[in-house]
């Protein structure tokens, strides 16, 4: 811990960053498929975002207990 923050608060914080910015990175990937009328993949890759929108969503809860 040279930064003065935890391991695990650092590793909490990643994982919060990564599914929050995965977010962002699925709105295209859904977009894109939509616009190659892939439905399959449409829902899927809504399917990973609410996902990850949870898991942000759950670091967020945990880090503010930390």
């Amino acid at each position: 811990m040279t930064t003065g923050i935890s391991d695990t608060v650092y590793d909490l914080t990643s994982v919060f960053y990564h599914a929050a910015k995965g977010g962002q990175v699925y709105s295209k990937c859904i977009d894109d498929a939509a616009k190659e009328g892939d439905d399959e993949l449409v829902e899927f890759f809504k399917d990973v975002q609410e996902q990850d929108a949870e898991r942000a969503q759950k670091a967020k809860n945990l880090l503010g207990r930390r």
